[in-house]
């Protein structure tokens, strides 16, 4: 079999045997796939031997580039000793260090002295570390004697995952709507959403009103409220939704006022996405449990850590007999493969300084931001760091959106792959999230690119 034929055998492949997420299978069998055969630094290779600049760091997870030897050497160190080992009853070395390295790490980024996060708990991807924080936070407030305690609050708009827990705190609509019946119920409060403000005011004459509205939820229904969740600054898959600033510090306080916990959903904010290593340094703000995943092992391998006070923790300590154990856990939890790839990532942030050589980057991103909102279907730029959102609408002035069948972002999509640019729209909205290492010239043919392809689609 040719190299031809071998290609288009797997294609046929694909279609008759893969259901790919988040993916309208008919349209993708309507298509010619594109399967990824390779990678190197910020691009990946499909197995005709085009590349791609991966736009949206495969899936918001990679952070240093593709075949990072460090991160390759780390990997293949650790599977000469051993690849997994369960933690239930058990430890592993790279679990251990890990654990270490992000509590310090945590402490010195949010300058905490005192009431720091401090406790570890492994899984492996950013749904099971919300359910994971879902459930202490549950928990908790049920060893404390709070029984009433059963339900959470979180914003519309949101997106936490898809497992059940991480949905009923889900806020997005034609994500989530389809699974009502299986959800339970919790408290959806106005999202900081201030381009299509559900409050319909201004901001800033507005006075952050969305945080009023949630403090007169909380105030109405704190004893039965266990935690907040937020994803702090920034609403990745509602649309790169920027909050705006003194937000996370005011959800901080009202949680802090009425004792509720606040758990952090840093999944995609974290590991320097944002600007900084967490999004919660830009306001100073410690959550009580914060939840990390996709970046810590520089896209490499699956894990996910949900972090805890250290109050928390105390609370699930007791005699056996009492069942007061945290019944939960995996079979991957603290793989050691995955650990010993993060601990390598980790290393990579201090020793290239990769926060500190965002700022031209950024400053690259937000010209280009400033530049293209002129344009006469991009409704809205939004940005946090390196993580960008352009909404496209069809009428700039009423703000009326393209309907949805139309497809507009799927189409400024495909008009960069057929240039060697791959990006993943969320709906109207184009997104932006290459992989911190991206270099200057590569960010900039990734920003043309998407300027031409808004161009050529809405002028069509």
């Amino acid at each position: 079999m040719g190299i031809l034929e071998e290609n288009e055998h797997l294609e046929n492949l694909d279609k008759q045997y893969i259901w790919h997420p988040f993916t309208q299978m008919k349209d993708w069998l309507d298509e010619k796939p594109v399967i990824i055969s390779g990678g190197r630094d910020c691009f990946i290779e499909d197995i005709y031997g085009n590349w791609y600049l991966d736009g949206v760091s495969s899936l918001w997870v990679n952070i240093h580039g593709h075949r990072k030897k460090e991160i390759d050497e780390a990997i293949k160190e650790q599977l000469d000793k051993i690849a997994h080992s369960t933690m239930l009853g058990l430890s592993n070395i790279p679990a251990i260090k890990l654990a270490e390295r992000l509590i310090i790490l945590l402490d010195s980024k949010l300058k905490v002295q005192s009431s720091a996060l401090s406790k570890v708990f492994y899984s492996d991807n950013g749904s099971t570390a919300v359910e994971v924080a879902l459930k202490m936070a549950f928990q908790y407030w049920q060893h404390q004697g709070l029984k009433n305690r059963t339900s959470f609050l979180s914003l519309n708009n949101a997106y936490h995952g898809d497992t059940l827990g991480a949905v009923s705190v889900g806020g997005i609509d034609v994500f989530h709507k389809a699974f009502g019946p299986l959800l339970f119920k919790t408290y959806k409060t106005p999202s900081p959403y201030c381009y299509r403000c559900e409050l319909g005011l201004n901001y800033p004459e507005c006075g952050l009103s969305c945080l009023n509205e949630m403090e007169k939820i909380i105030r109405e229904n704190a004893e039965g409220i266990a935690a907040v969740i937020i994803e702090p600054l920034v609403q990745a898959a509602g649309g790169m939704v920027v909050a705006p600033e003194g937000y996370l510090r005011g959800v901080r306080e009202l949680c802090t006022k009425y004792n509720l916990l606040l758990i952090a959903d840093e999944v995609a904010t974290g590991f320097g996405r944002t600007g900084k290593m967490f999004a919660c340094e830009h306001e100073a703000v410690l959550p009580d449990i914060i939840c990390l995943s996709k970046g810590i092992t520089g896209g490499y391998l699956p894990l996910a850590a949900t972090i805890a006070k250290e109050d928390i923790y105390n609370a699930f300590l007791g005699e056996f007999k009492d069942l007061m154990t945290f019944f939960h856990g995996h079979s991957y939890t603290g793989n050691p493969l995955g650990c010993a790839a993060a601990l390598a990532c980790l290393d990579i942030f201090e020793r290239e300084n990769t926060i500190g050589n965002l700022r031209p980057k950024i400053e690259l991103l937000e010209s280009f931001l400033k530049e293209v909102s002129g344009l006469d279907h991009v409704g809205n730029v939004r940005n946090k760091g390196l993580m960008a959102g352009i909404e496209l609408v069809r009428d700039k002035k009423t703000k009326e959106p393209y309907a949805l069948e139309e497809r507009m972002g799927w189409k400024v999509a495909y008009y960069a792959r057929g240039r060697g640019v791959f990006i993943r729209p969320l709906g109207n909205v184009i997104i932006i999230m290459p992989p911190l290492a991206i270099q200057i010239e590569n960010l900039e043919q990734l920003l043309r690119v998407i300027r031409e392809g808004i161009v050529s689609v809405t002028a069509s």
